[in-house]
């Protein structure tokens, strides 16, 4: 490609992306074509001579656009937003015009350094104490796997990476039934194994950790001969926002002497809005905090925001160090690769200074605001309408509903709105029952956007 074609195409791109963006209020939330479809679409084979850009672009738009479920819709209300504020597109067009490597800080030190300031004006913004650290890494999962590996090697006194899981006393690793399955995944690639992943029973309307069975678990596997290592809480879970009780489950740790990991992915964000802190309050106390500002803050996806009390505890259990990767002549520098799993970074910091420059605090508090009033505006129109059931109260942006007491009957109606288009919402299980989620997150959602989900859930149960 030319330079003269490559201003062309990417001149081409930005308005398409543009006109995409407009368009996104006529689009049907989720992708309506049927499994294997846009498979079967595709050649066998690769071409063997080059194509025209304009039948590859024409082909896109044909073949891909029908098969995208549109998770900028202003209607999404499934799972968490995978926001992309405007802003932070832009700063994503120039990363991939420099597509920069940014390993080691001589990589491209203005990233490794930029990371480190936007990370401290995150830490400001959240409350967090003083004297975390922040590093980027690509999900949460990936910070919540770093975080089980920093467990294993405190426990393993720091052996396990070389001499492996010898036989001896199982590690162990608690939690509540509310975390994210991204903790099971951790524990699988870890080498704990699930079977080591202790689950203590929820207690109050945030289903929360029981902080007293926790204790009474840590002190049955010492007796037992295992070895506990580390307490995963959770704030904000996925199925219902579940929330544990911070200062009295990290308190728990701190006292046996366990590495504390918090997973905060989707509700992390709202803790800008000083009102909301209560949901985790004690979080002082945490070895290990993660949020997203890829959910609910609007930075394009990848982008978690990973902040550790010790952060050599991090480097000790994951930094590796050839010839080939040492900086000279630069002491001091942090090369963020040996804080993360991976050792390629992209240059993630950008799109947060964007963003957090053009928004500024104030206004991504103010849409966190408005989203919480909403949702919570819904749920009470829900509460009042014959035939539906509040299951779970709302978590900041976040609550389950049903209509009717059968199981299949409110999987139907999932299905129902679904495929009717005009919003997307997903189902989970409480106490054993399905519930619908609803969560208001989309960065350009507006009020009318809540009304009208209220319209589409009533009137496609009345029909259903």
């Amino acid at each position: 490609m030319t330079p003269e074609e490559f201003e062309t195409w990417s001149r081409r791109a930005a308005e398409w992306g543009v006109a995409y963006r407009r368009s996104l209020a006529e689009r049907p939330v989720r992708a309506q074509t049927a499994p294997g479809e846009i498979y079967h679409a595709v050649p066998e084979a690769a071409p063997e001579q080059g194509e025209a850009m304009e039948a590859i672009f024409a082909d896109f738009e044909r073949l891909i656009l029908p098969g995208m479920t549109h998770w900028q819709h202003p209607r999404f209300f499934a799972y968490f937003p995978a926001n992309a504020a405007p802003v932070s597109v832009v700063a994503e067009h120039l990363v991939n015009a420099m597509a920069a490597q940014c390993m080691l800080w001589q990589t491209s030190p203005a990233a490794t350094e930029l990371e480190t300031r936007v990370m401290e004006w995150l830490r400001d913004a959240l409350g967090l104490p003083a004297g975390m650290s922040g590093v980027i890494q690509d999900s949460a999962s990936s910070a919540t796997l770093a975080a089980v590996l920093v467990m294993r090697e405190r426990a393993l006194d720091w052996q396990g990476n070389t001499a492996g899981l010898k036989p001896g006393p199982q590690l162990r690793i608690y939690c509540s039934g509310e975390v994210h399955t991204s903790i099971d995944r951790a524990l699988w690639v870890s080498g704990i194994g699930t079977d080591n992943l202790v689950r203590i029973p929820v207690t109050g309307p945030l289903r929360g950790m029981d902080a007293q069975a926790l204790r009474a678990a840590i002190a049955a596997d010492r007796a037992a001969g295992h070895l506990p290592a580390g307490v995963i809480a959770c704030t904000g879970g996925t199925s219902t926002g579940g929330s544990d009780d911070l200062r009295a489950v990290l308190g728990v740790a701190r006292d046996e002497g366990l590495f504390s990991h918090v997973d905060a992915a989707w509700a992390g964000a709202a803790m800008i809005c000083p009102e909301f802190r209560d949901l985790w309050d004690g979080v002082a106390l945490a070895d290990s905090v993660v949020f997203n500002p890829h959910k609910w803050l609007g930075a394009q996806f990848d982008c978690s925001a990973h902040f550790l009390r010790d952060p050599e505890a991090l480097v000790k259990t994951l930094a590796i160090q050839p010839e080939y990767l040492r900086t000279h002549g630069a002491d001091g520098v942090i090369n963020y690769s040996e804080w993360s799993i991976p050792l390629g970074r992209r240059f993630r910091a950008l799109k947060l200074w964007f963003l957090l420059r053009f928004h500024g605090l104030e206004g991504l508090r103010g849409m966190i605001r408005d989203h919480v009033r909403w949702s919570r505006g819904l749920c009470e129109r829900l509460r009042e309408t014959l035939g539906f059931e509040i299951v779970t109260e709302p978590v900041l942006s976040l609550f389950t509903f049903r209509h009717g007491p059968e199981d299949a009957h409110n999987l139907a109606l999932v299905e129902a709105i679904n495929a009717d288009g005009r919003i997307y919402l997903t189902q989970t299980r409480v106490d054993g029952r399905v519930a619908i989620r609803f969560q208001a997150g989309q960065f350009e959602m507006t009020e009318r956007d809540a009304e009208t989900a209220y319209e589409v859930i009533t009137e496609i149960a009345a029909r259903v």
